[in-house]
């Protein structure tokens, strides 16, 4: 989930611990890792690491006592030592039967050891500090099968048989522990022993979770399997005082249930959970909330008991919401535009003073601006250190005080993305008026019931591949303190997988699934969202986003209120970490999801249209921002190798504008007739990937990020301080492709700074539209990041996240679109400052208001001309073969210039039936080139093109000076256009 408003997250807490003496034996450079905070990286760079990196807190045990001095320990394996070995949780305890070793035993004995009271010690002699010693056997029978999906990363390691009259549920909630002993009866090695496998098996749950509410009373439920004792402390107020009751929970099969009084209703609660944890090998005493929450304090800190059935908490006609939806035909009519809640409406006067930058903004009749995106992630403060903007607005444009003066207070003031959620299922208090009780519910309710009224469906923005905090003392450790090792993804140490930057989450886990599943349901039947967009999916496994899928179709409005078969899922599909290649089963990556529905980023077209990638250098040129046709000063190579790079950046863009379908055929740049998935990226693996046109979401910029909520649908119409427009001429679009998001610079920023310095900034401002003009006319689902329309600038920020409204600002007036106010945050720039400098304090870099205008009117336009025929959006994977064609292809290509027509049934076409009843023929044609150019097509000769409708009223006098000519059908395009030719039916 991505927060696109959020208040200042709460960096990573230092490990509490009721001891003196702590060291430190992680690296300096990788002690803040999982704190976006206070890393230098972006999250794109820190993603293509997988570190194995995890903080953990110990104590050394001697073997007289249970208790030690504490310590912050390695992460990685080298020596099986006695004074090290159980800090690391090696073996597996995969089923009921079975124990999974990486270790020989041909000649030893294997010793499964349990402590109920975490006195396990190694000493020379062994394991000391047992209540049990059970001997293992070697089965010869290898792993079970279902065990090696389950954990195909193990598949090689050596079975032991776990004897079938061992108790093992009471096992769990000890210290656990094996040890192999040589012929001789000399330990060799020991380790502790990983327990989502015999979980999932003994104790996976379908009933209820959280509080649940009857007429008479409130119920609890917790699932907990390894805990030896779990209270409730209830409390009357969100901050202080001590608790009112203390309610000690029942266990059944590892669900922990109390019930109370409904006057419980509107009081908060913890959980105290008494559980061996494995990074500090003690039974801990851990305060949590409840994982299933459905309010929070304002600090986030204690769980509210809130009735999200009461009718109090219902907007009037919130029960009928279903009927007043948009009506969407099929996903492929969707367009998404991302914005952070904070960012529609925080610099708005138009908007009342008290609703600004919260979720009441979107109810307002100056609701008119383009679309917006929620940003998750719980409450962590709500203090609002604010800026001087009259003094920043009073610096050089390329100074570096702006920078200095935000980042001095960037943690206090009440600005984040909040890539760091500590729980999944809470809307964000800083967005409600008031933070405490149940206000955020009703809040949220009103804006989905206000964007769904006005022709917008919601789409939320969900992190579920990895949670802030972990171990049993981090504030923002919530699931971890629960089961601890249960909930978060380990490597083979037994140490926390951070390939996410954080710590991941493990979806392959049965109630980590479920979960996933029943949060889901929530925010679609309790607040009505209309989709979900998933950061970092491939993460998640493939079985839990098809299952989500599933579960969510079957909606009813009959049964939940919820008309199911619309809501959209789609994601990040990157491949990578430790899920890379499936290692921890088929995860949810680009490739693995084809057929299933689902959608995903399509980062293919993003690079070769603006040149290189996020991790590349920054002045490295792509198809539409100069590459061999008007070059920078970065060394591109030769000339042959640019043509080469420009042809095949072509490519690219066409398999994307045919949705990145993998079976789709064109003729490439040497002339060969291939199929999408034929088409290769200059790493080698296939460009295209899905099997339908809703499996890919065009961006041309960077990855996206977690965001957090995004509204999924465009409104046609610009920002109005005095009216709303009718219904019908609101536009639901329910695409993905994208030319830019929130992460990295905008669009126009990083336009600027990959072309050549000399530009003219008419020439740029026309650059970024022809950009989000080649999304907007590709089949597949359209994606835009809120101000592409209106040439935004962060001042050339790469990583915004915590930036502030100073350099995250939006201008609904249209006067300026913030570039130029000052160099951006040191700390994830200052590499990039002398290239920055020169360009920001440039006066003639600065669009002016007349610009941002233009390029409003424009981005409407081609949002009109895609709506304005179904033939830019076509349903199927069958229908684009049959119909869109890419022509100017082969060697002897006209640099610059991509040709794509779409046919539709008509007089002639046997086959083809009709789907346009207003056009039979359309051709789109993208110039880039600083010239004009004019392209033949034989076949168009004595047809009755005619420019676009929208664009021959256009204000932009350039587009209206292309052309066709029927006799030679030859069409003419000014440079730096996008013109879109139609043949209107005889009708």
């Amino acid at each position: 989930m991505m927060s696109r408003l959020l208040l200042s997250s709460t960096p990573l807490s230092a490990i509490a611990t009721p001891f003196e003496s702590t060291r430190l034996l992680f690296p300096t450079h990788l002690r803040n890792r999982g704190n976006k905070k206070t890393s230098s990286l972006t999250r794109e760079e820190r993603l293509g690491f997988n570190p194995a990196f995890r903080l953990r807190t110990f104590h050394r045990r001697s073997p007289h006592c249970c208790l030690s001095t504490p310590v912050v320990g390695p992460t990685s394996s080298s020596s099986s030592s006695s004074e090290d070995s159980l800090l690391y949780s090696r073996a597996y305890w995969v089923s009921r039967s079975q124990i999974a070793w990486n270790v020989d035993a041909e000649n030893g004995s294997c010793y499964l050891y349990a402590s109920e009271t975490a006195c396990l010690s190694v000493t020379n002699d062994g394991i000391q500090g047992y209540d049990v010693r059970i001997k293992l056997e070697v089965d010869n029978t290898g792993l079970s099968e279902n065990v090696i999906e389950k954990f195909p990363h193990i598949r090689d390691y050596r079975p032991f048989k776990v004897p079938s009259t061992l108790d093992v549920k009471s096992l769990l909630k000890s210290q656990l522990a094996v040890a192999i002993y040589g012929s001789d009866g000399k330990w060799s090695t020991a380790t502790g022993l990983q327990l989502p496998g015999v979980l999932d098996e003994i104790f996976s749950y379908n009933g209820p979770l959280g509080a649940v509410f009857s007429e008479e009373a409130v119920s609890l439920y917790l699932w907990a399997p390894t805990a030896q004792v779990v209270r409730a402390c209830i409390y009357e107020d969100p901050l202080g005082r001590d608790p009112v009751e203390i309610v000690t929970l029942k266990e059944s099969n590892g669900v922990w249930c109390a019930i109370g009084p409904r006057s419980w209703e509107g009081c908060y609660y913890v959980y105290e959970v008494s559980v061996y944890h494995s990074s500090t090998l003690r039974i801990e005493k851990c305060i949590a909330n409840d994982p299933y929450a459905r309010g929070l304090s304002s600090d986030g800190r204690r769980t509210l008991f809130v009735d999200l059935d009461s009718d109090a908490l219902k907007p009037k006609g919130w029960c009928n919401l279903a009927d007043d939806k948009p009506i969407l035909h099929s996903f492929s009519d969707i367009s998404i535009y991302e914005l952070h809640i904070r960012d529609f409406s925080v610099n708005d006067p138009t908007v009342d003073a008290d609703f600004r930058g919260g979720y009441l903004a979107f109810t307002s009749q100056v609701i008119l601006k383009l679309i917006c995106s929620v940003s998750w992630n719980i409450p962590l403060n709500d203090m609002k250190a604010l800026a001087d903007n009259q003094m920043l607005e009073s610096l050089p444009p390329d100074s570096d005080e702006q920078q200095a003066h935000i980042t001095a207070i960037q943690n206090e003031d009440g600005y984040n993305w909040g890539y760091d959620p500590v729980l999944w299922g809470v809307p964000k208090g800083s967005y409600a008026s008031n933070p405490n009780g149940p206000c955020r519910t009703i809040e949220f309710r009103k804006m989905v019931q206000a964007l769904n009224c006005i022709g917008l469906r919601v789409v939320l923005d969900v992190v579920y591949n990895h949670l802030h905090g972990s171990g049993p003392f981090d504030e923002n450790s919530v699931l971890d303190k629960i089961v601890p090792g249960y909930y978060l993804r380990l490597n083979r140490d037994g140490c926390i997988e951070q390939s996410t930057c954080v710590n991941n989450t493990a979806s392959e886990h049965f109630m980590v699934d479920r979960l996933i599943l029943d949060d889901l349901l929530c925010w679609v039947v309790q607040y009505k969202v209309d989709g979900f967009r998933f950061d970092l999916m491939g993460h998640i496994m493939k079985r839990t986003m098809v299952k989500a899928t599933n579960v969510l179709n079957g909606l009813s409005k009959d049964t939940s209120g919820v008309d199911g078969s619309s809501i959209y899922i789609y994601g990040e599909g990157w491949d990578f970490g430790e899920v890379e290649k499936n290692r921890r089963g088929v995860n949810a990556s680009q490739f693995n999801l084809r057929g299933t529905g689902i959608g995903s980023f399509n980062d293919r077209i993003r690079d070769a249209l603006l040149g290189g990638s996020p991790f590349g250098h920054p002045l490295q040129q792509g198809f539409v921002t100069g590459l061999l046709l008007q070059p920078n000063d970065h060394n591109h190579g030769s000339k042959a190798d640019q043509e080469r790079t420009l042809a095949g950046s072509k490519d690219h863009i066409q398999v994307g504008m045919a949705a990145n379908l993998r079976d789709f055929v064109l003729t490439n740049c040497d002339g060969q007739e291939v199929k999408g998935s034929e088409v290769l990226t200059y790493g080698g693996s296939p460009v295209a990937y899905a099997l339908s046109p809703t499996e890919t979401v065009r961006v041309v910029r960077v990855f996206l990020m977690n965001y957090i909520w995004l509204l999924s649908i465009l409104l046609p119409v610009i920002h109005s301080s005095t009216s709303t427009r009718p219904r019908d001429q609101l536009l639901s679009l329910s695409q993905v492709n994208y030319v830019s998001a929130h992460d990295n610079e905008t669009l126009f920023d990083i336009v600027t700074l990959k072309t050549p310095i000399e530009m003219s900034i008419d020439e740029r401002c026309r650059l970024n539209h022809l950009a989000t003009s080649i999304i907007a006319l590709s089949q597949g689902i359209p994606f835009f990041h809120a101000g592409d329309e209106m040439l935004r600038s962060k001042s050339l920020d790469r990583d915004s996240y915590n930036s502030g409204d100073w350099f995250n600002r939006l201008d609904f007036s249209y006067n300026s679109n913030n570039w130029g106010v000052g160099l951006p945050p040191r700390e994830k720039n200052e590499k990039s400052w002398p290239l920055i400098k020169p360009r920001i304090g440039d006066p003639s870099f600065k669009p002016q208001s007349t610009h941002i205008l233009s390029a409003v009117e424009n981005f409407l336009n081609v949002l009109r001309i895609r709506y304005s025929s179904p033939l830019f959006h076509l349903r199927t994977a069958n229908a684009i073969q049959q119909r869109v064609r890419f022509l100017n292809t082969g060697p002897s290509w006209i640099p610059g210039v991509i040709v794509m027509s779409i046919e539709d049934g008509h007089e002639g076409v046997p086959g083809l039936s009709q789907l346009d009843p207003i056009y039979s023929y359309i051709v789109v044609m993208i110039n880039v080139c600083p010239t004009a150019v004019s392209f033949a097509i034989p076949t168009a000769r004595t047809r009755t093109f005619e420019l676009h409708p929208v664009q021959v009223v256009s204000s932009d006098e350039i587009v209206r000076n292309s052309t066709y000519e029927a006799l030679t059908g030859c069409f003419t395009v000014p440079p730096r256009t996008t013109s879109v030719f139609v043949e209107p039916r005889n009708t």
